[in-house]
């Protein structure tokens, strides 16, 4: 091959039948004698490790009540669970559930009401 680069301008044909893809040097290492090396010098695995699995997803809880203003807060696992056990025991939605649970709060914290 010559020195110089071919021209994108030029008119010239560039003959390409010539060329050959290279051949390895040598044959690749049988994927076993690889994975041993690798362990030898505690090289760190690129497989995915297993995860835990998701828990369990709950139905979807949409109802048309009027409730159109949003309420987050933060709770314990333990406590999110009881909530929604008690919802569906009566068979209210959480806005209903929220507002029983607060008329209850009021009840006893000013029981002169």
């Amino acid at each position: 091959m010559s020195g110089e680069r071919a021209s994108i301008f030029g008119d010239d044909d560039f003959e390409v039948s010539d060329f050959q893809p290279r051949l390895p040097d040598r044959p690749a290492a049988p994927p076993e004698e690889v994975r041993a090396v690798s362990e030898a010098a505690s090289f760190r695995s690129r497989e995915p490790k297993a995860v835990a699995p998701l828990p369990a997803r709950r139905e979807q809880r949409r109802y048309r009540t009027g409730r159109n203003a949003q309420l987050n807060i933060k709770v314990r696992p333990e406590t999110l669970e009881a909530f929604y056990a008690l919802v569906d025991r009566h068979g209210w939605v959480q806005g209903e559930a929220f507002e029983r649970a607060l008329a209850a709060l009021e009840r006893e914290l000013d029981p002169q009401k």
